[in-house]
């Protein structure tokens, strides 16, 4: 296993990203060529048997698709559940509060805040009151935000801002993605440790200072910890209730899980703390990935280096807005898709890096998850249609192991997923959503609307790196919460 570089003495630049890691083209050659072999070799099949007799008939391929499908459910059923029951016992990175107290401001490393904005002006006041109450000394905090030169809005609503505070102006090149103005922002980090967040965030005053501790008790292969996130306003409405559940279940459950088994982490969006040498030899961020976090989780275990997860939580705002909800939603599974097609170029070299275990992991969690949504409407179609017409015109499709298995996946599957919500729930204490989760299917069909509308995307060149962005300040008292109303502002 290689070990990241270590302390910088001053300036480094960002390594270049190997093209061959970048979504900048949806598939490669090799790929390409595969999908175009694939599908003549289907239709050759299907013409020979219609003009000649010869060969498996048009049944067949649809029966072989189901009984895949049905296989694929089955693993991702398994792996989740595997995943998030190990959760329990998984021993996450808890820097105690002793520990945090000895910490002097000169034993502190210094350490740059990334902060991408976008039309975040609602919400800028809020964001740098937040940020300038990190508990962490001033002369060797960086706060760095990243701004499109051409926002306007964002640029008026900046007020007088000193140490530790830069504002950085993005070009207004294409992509215009958020890892773009990131790699930007690592371009002029001066810090030993480097983290990002998001404009909605909340994150604990002393999350940089766990951060420290985390670094300095793990070995040097674990160049990233990452942060939990969660919703402050999960009462919002429904959906909202929703969305709280399924980010309690990933991040308390799911990415615990992955951390104890040693398996690949796709990082959320905001809270992941880098070693900084080690995400310049990365080559930053792929400006082209609109789930840049996922992928760059991905890369760090390719590269033989640990993500591990870390007890300290910055809260965001849940999508209180159906619209806003699907426009965040496509981008990530938009993203999800891009990063598996990316990593799947080179199939044997992947294996290669990664092992067995963490490959399957790998397929399991960023590929064959997301291929799920997207089957989900096919199979509720023929659920309803043997509803109303009992088996007349589905059973054809289902031989019997087809059958057993099928219903296995849509009953113990179901309830096991449900049952997986309902944890993450009672995990984070969002007792009131429990009874929300008997309608999570209704939120499961919104997502596979969502992966829908991220395929046709993906399909189009025009809009394939299209970032669409996600309106926050959509909840009435703001990002700051109704227990800060008193505080008295940081910034002057």
């Amino acid at each position: 296993m290689t070990t990241p570089p270590r302390e910088r003495a001053g300036h480094a630049s960002i390594g270049v990203l190997d093209a061959e890691l970048s979504a900048r083209r949806l598939l490669s050659r090799g790929q390409a060529a595969c999908a175009v072999l694939a599908s003549a070799v289907i239709a050759a099949a299907l013409l020979a048997h219609l003009a000649f007799g010869w060969g498996p008939s048009p049944l067949w391929w649809c029966q072989a698709a189901v009984a895949l499908a049905t296989a694929v459910y089955l693993l991702v059923l398994v792996f989740k559940t595997v995943v998030v029951l190990g959760a329990w016992g998984a021993s996450v990175i808890d820097p105690d509060e002793a520990g945090l107290h000895r910490l002097s401001g000169g034993a502190l490393p210094s350490y740059t805040v990334l902060v991408p904005l976008y039309r975040e002006a609602a919400v800028l006041p809020f964001l740098l009151e937040r940020l300038a109450r990190l508990d962490y000394p001033a002369e060797s905090l960086q706060i760095l935000l990243l701004i499109e030169e051409d926002d306007d809005e964002t640029r008026a609503a900046l007020p007088e801002l000193g140490a530790p505070f830069e504002v950085v102006l993005v070009p207004p090149s294409t992509p215009r993605t958020k890892p773009k103005a990131c790699n930007i922002g690592l371009a002029r980090a001066r810090g030993e440790f480097v983290v990002v967040y998001d404009a909605e965030d909340r994150p604990e005053p002393d999350q940089l200072r766990k951060a420290v501790l985390a670094f300095r008790a793990l070995p040097g292969r674990v160049v990233c910890v990452q942060a939990e996130l969660q919703y402050w306003n999960p009462w919002t409405n429904w959906l909202t209730r929703c969305f709280s559940a399924e980010y309690a279940t990933h991040f308390s459950l799911m990415l615990r899980g992955l951390d104890r088994y040693r398996l690949p982490i796709p990082l959320g969006g905001t809270s992941n703390h880098f070693r900084t040498d080690a995400l310049l030899a990365l080559g930053g961020w792929d400006p082209y990935n609109v789930t840049e976090d996922a992928d760059l989780g991905i890369r760090i275990a390719r590269r033989g280096w640990d993500v591990r997860m870390m007890v300290s939580v910055t809260e965001e705002e849940a999508n209180s807005r159906l619209g806003n909800w699907i426009r965040q939603r496509s981008r990530w599974i938009k993203g999800y898709l891009q990063t598996w097609l990316v990593h799947t170029r080179h199939p044997v070299r992947l294996w290669r890096q990664l092992g067995t275990k963490r490959t399957l992991a790998f397929h399991l969690t960023m590929g064959l998850s997301t291929l799920t949504t997207l089957a989900n409407p096919f199979f509720w179609g023929l659920t309803l249609l043997y509803l109303c017409t009992g088996t007349r015109y589905v059973q054809a499709f289902f031989p019997p192991v087809s059958l057993y298995c099928g219903a296995a996946a849509m009953v113990i599957g179901n309830f096991l997923m449900v049952y997986c919500m309902m944890a993450g729930c009672l995990e984070r204490g969002l007792f009131p959503a429990v009874r929300a989760m008997l309608s999570i299917p209704l939120y499961w069909a919104l997502m596979s609307v969502a992966a829908y509308k991220a395929l046709w995307q993906l399909a189009r060149p025009d809009r394939r790196h299209f970032w669409e962005l996600t309106e926050h300040g959509l909840v009435d008292g703001g990002p700051l919460g109704d227990d800060d109303e008193d505080l008295e502002p940081a910034l002057r």
